[in-house]
């Protein structure tokens, strides 16, 4: 008798074959059967008209800190997300000196919009070496796996010292070869592989650049021989790709014999950088080397409301007279006080936000019910202004003052250069991509890309309308088995017996999004984006159910994961 059969579903496996109505057997874990009237089980779940398919895997998050205390690890596990990677894009906190974790938690609040107080009380640093973190992250049960990969700032900062922190400072060879051996060790225990930043995007809280922002290549080249010597990890970078960038980058990977995986996005400044670096990526398959771009599935969207982090009205002083005023008093205050809003409205000495504003109403949408991430330019609160015949800053602070002060507004940064999401359907289209930049954890102010699996599937394959559709078989392989592969967890991404009961069942017709919303649930009471979903009537992790009608169980089957893994 099987422990679970899914029966009578319409099965997506993940491998990109076409759907079949079928049962999907689970036995200890792992998928047992896929195919017409299977066996007696203890629990039968009658799956008619629903989607079976695997569990998500998400492989560019950074939930370094949550995972050390959130053991749900929201809001990933509300959009049927079963893995997360982690320890993308050079940070994260591990290794680090015993109280020296200031400067990694001013690198991560600079870089990746996590408030310091909340990295500060949040996570416990009772670890030193990379191993010690792994086996941190090993003795917390969760909900859904993680697995954490070896941050090169921490890295540097851990034997360099304070010198480390400075990008232009040139390690000594010893020092090199001390980063080639810890990486090699931290592969060893079980990280999923080396990351480092190289993007003048990112900056710590204090301003500085990150640290491996202009890392020679005799310092990439050592770390490669780590990798080389450890015989697994994948190299993920974030970069500007300027001249020589990509090149040291592959020959770094190439000499460490590891795949390397870059993210890709469109910016707006050189709409068109992101297809050079394809074309490279390209070249480095067609020789026969292992690489792939990871690329997002709709665009990145800084969210804007009294609440959050970045607004149009951010840097006004009539704003920054209420800093000190908790969000309710705030919204009190605009409601009451007409002379505040007409002096909002104003353009302030020396001329202040004006100019971020002036460029940016054209591309700035309100958020309805149903988020719309294709919004057309006819909808954006310039266009509304015209047509009321209002300023784009009054029109502004209306929507975010509607709904009690919960309105929000949705400005495209990337992905997003020319109005539609057509440059998006190439990336996901490519076969050199895999999906990964959904950032969960991160910009918990400003962004909540973490949705993303939940958007892929009803913008893509059912709702959108300004362009062509995808099938549904297509997107369930490109979030599971796709981007499993490309950290080499063969073990899940697909319903094929012997690979672990990582599933979700989905109505698909029902699948939607909720407005995003910001909640005060981090530690220190620290403020987040977050945003459900509706539509997963049950998603289970190694055969347990951790998601029922779209509220968590409080089932905790999940664990670290360490390294390559192989199906059975």
């Amino acid at each position: 008798m099987f422990d679970l059969v899914i029966r009578n579903g319409i099965v997506v496996d993940g491998s990109g074959a076409a759907r079949r109505v079928a049962d999907v057997a689970v036995q200890e874990g792992r998928i047992a059967a896929v195919g017409p009237k299977l066996g007696a089980a203890r629990r039968e779940i009658d799956a008619d008209g629903l989607v079976v398919a695997p569990g998500f895997v998400d492989i560019h998050t950074h939930y370094d800190g949550q995972a050390t205390w959130d053991p749900f690890v929201t809001p990933s596990s509300w959009h049927g997300v079963t893995t997360t990677v982690f320890g993308n894009c050079g940070v994260g906190f591990a290794p680090v000196r015993p109280g020296a974790s200031g400067y990694l938690i001013n690198l991560m609040e600079g870089v990746e919009d996590i408030p310091g107080t909340v990295l500060s009380e949040g996570v416990k640093f009772n670890w030193e070496s990379f191993p010690d973190y792994l086996d941190a992250l090993a003795s917390m049960e969760r909900a859904v796996d993680v697995a954490a990969q070896l941050p090169h700032g921490a890295l540097r900062f851990y034997v360099m010292g304070d010198r480390g922190a400075d990008h232009a400072e040139v390690p000594t060879e010893g020092e090199i070869e001390e980063m080639a051996r810890l990486t090699e060790e931290a592969l060893r225990a079980g990280a999923m592989g080396f990351t480092t930043s190289r993007t003048t995007k990112h900056k710590a809280r204090d301003g500085r650049f990150t640290p491996s922002l202009s890392a020679r290549e005799a310092e990439l080249f050592g770390i490669a021989q780590g990798m080389k010597r450890a015989g697994s990890g994948v190299l993920q970078v974030n970069s500007d790709f300027g001249p020589g960038e990509f090149e040291a980058l592959e020959a770094a990977a190439k000499l460490a014999g590891r795949p390397l995986s870059c993210l890709l996005v469109q910016v707006d400044a050189k709409p068109q950088l992101w297809r050079e670096t394809l074309d490279q990526i390209h070249g480095v398959r067609q020789a026969g080397r292992m690489a792939n771009a990871q690329v997002g599935s709709r665009p990145i969207g800084v969210i804007m409301g009294l609440e959050t982090t970045a607004h149009p009205f951010a840097a006004h002083p009539a704003w920054l007279e209420m800093r000190a005023l908790s969000p309710q008093e705030r919204y009190q205050r605009l409601v009451g006080d007409a002379d505040l809003r007409r002096r909002l409205l104003e353009l302030p000495p020396g001329g202040g936000p004006r100019a971020f504003m002036a460029e940016s109403f054209h591309k700035m949408f309100p958020i309805g019910d149903r988020p719309d991430y294709e919004p057309d330019a006819k909808n954006s609160i310039a266009a509304i202004a015209e047509r009321s015949g209002r300023t784009p800053q009054a029109v502004a602070l209306d929507e975010m003052m509607a709904r009690e002060g919960k309105g929000l507004l949705m400005l495209p940064f990337e992905n997003y250069a020319y109005g539609s999401l057509d440059v998006v359907h190439e990336m996901i289209t490519d076969p050199a991509t895999v999906l990964g930049v959904a950032d969960g954890g991160a910009h918990v102010g400003v962004i909540c890309d973490a949705s993303s699996p939940t958007s892929l599937l009803t913008l893509w394959g059912r709702d959108r309308t300004r362009g062509p559709k995808l099938d549904l078989e297509f997107l369930i392989a490109k979030q599971t088995r796709g981007t499993a592969e490309a950290y080499g967890l063969r073990d899940r991404g697909l319903l094929a017996p012997g690979h672990k009961a990582d599933i979700n069942v989905i109505d698909f017709d029902a699948l939607s999004l909720k407005r995003p919303e910001v909640i005060y649930d981090l530690p220190a009471g620290g403020r987040r984006l977050v945003q459900r979903a509706t539509g997963y009537r049950h998603t289970f992790n190694a055969g347990v159910e951790t998601v029922q009608n779209d509220e968590l169980t409080g089932e905790r089957p999940g664990r670290l994961v360490r390294g390559e893994q192989s199906s059975r």
